[in-house]
Parts: structure tokens; C-alpha cells; sequence
């Protein structure tokens, strides 16, 4: 049971608040994970709303080098949400199931050359809190400053959803619990 009120709906909400309830809503669909939670603080929320529709959609960087660094960061934290939505969505973007077993198990084998450069990349930085230079500099090659700087950022971005769903104790919706950390 989530720690804090899960707020669904914008009926929960009043005035300015609900507004921003509506405005994600018609972006995302839903107020799930995070969001429902987030809407305690609606100018966060709102906030987090727009840095999320950059990093999930806009940019530059290959979504699904997105969803690997997103699943590296779910299993980090062991964060179910992250996790499970992630894991559907790597399924969408042909990451194999042998990588996101691999990715869960913390393990680097039977993982493509170039996605466990990202899987590391993401590793390093969340266990070190720094990236050794040889990685650094391979992945900034291969990506150029502008989608180092994105694949950093989106990095950020979903460890802050982990540790919001993880802090709140939010349980993950049925769809997404088939791919447990």
C-alpha cells in the first residue's frame, strides 16, 4: 500500500491542481506510477510532466537506447513500476529477452556488444557515480555530445521516478508486475 494517497483522478483534486491533473492526462493518458503521487505537489508534477515528454519522446537519442538505460535504472533501484513498464516497452523496441534477463540478473552476458555499452554506461553511473574514461569517451563517440548529454539525462530522469515510487511504496499496476526485479 502506497504510503501517500494515490490520486487517479482529477475529481480528487481542486482548483489549479485539477487543472494540471487534466493537462498530464490528456499528455499521458493516466496519472499512473509516479504521477498519481507527484499531483501532492502539482507544480512538480506539471513540471516533471514536460521534462518527461522530452526524455521519453523528443531528442534525438534512439528510444530504445532510452528504454535500455531506463531498465538498468529500474533494476538499480528496485523499482517495480520502472521495471515492469519498461520491460513491456523493451519488448516493443526489440531488446531480447535474453538482455533484459541479463539486465535483471545483473549480469553482462548474452547482451549485444553495442547495448552493453549503454547497460554500462548506465551501470557505472549509478553504482560509481562516475563513468571510467575509456567508457566515457567510447559512448561519447559513438553518440556525439548532444545524445551523451540526452542518454545522461534520461538516466537521471527515471532514477528520480525510482526513487519517487520506491519512497511512496506504489505498487505497480497488474500489467506490469509480470516482470518482476
Amino acid at each position: 500500500m502506497a504510503r501517500v494517497p494515490v490520486l487517479k483522478s482529477p475529481d480528487q483534486l481542486t482548483g489549479e491542481a485539477r487543472q494540471i491533473a487534466e493537462k498530464i492526462i490528456a499528455t499521458r493518458k493516466s496519472l499512473d506510477g509516479p504521477f498519481s503521487v507527484w499531483m501532492h505537489a502539482p507544480d512538480w508534477a506539471e513540471r516533471v510532466s514536460h521534462l518527461g515528454t522530452l526524455v521519453r519522446w523528443e531528442g534525438t537519442l534512439e528510444l530504445r537506447l532510452r528504454t535500455l538505460a531506463a531498465l538498468v535504472v529500474g533494476r538499480h533501484f528496485q523499482a517495480q513500476y520502472v521495471w515492469g513498464v519498461q520491460g513491456v516497452i523493451g519488448a516493443d523496441r526489440d531488446i531480447p529477452r535474453s538482455t533484459i534477463n541479463a539486465i535483471s540478473d545483473g549480469r553482462s552476458d548474452d547482451i549485444p556488444p553495442e547495448d552493453l555499452q549503454i547497460i554500462d554506461f548506465a551501470r557505472q553511473l549509478l553504482r560509481a557515480n562516475r563513468v571510467d574514461e575509456p567508457l566515457a569517451q567510447a559512448v561519447l563517440g559513438r553518440l556525439g555530445a548532444d545524445q551523451y548529454v540526452q542518454l545522461t539525462t534520461c538516466i537521471g530522469y527515471y532514477a528520480m521516478l525510482a526513487m519517487t515510487v520506491n519512497a511512496v511504496e506504489l505498487e505497480p499496476n497488474s500489467k506490469h508486475e509480470s516482470l518482476k526485479v
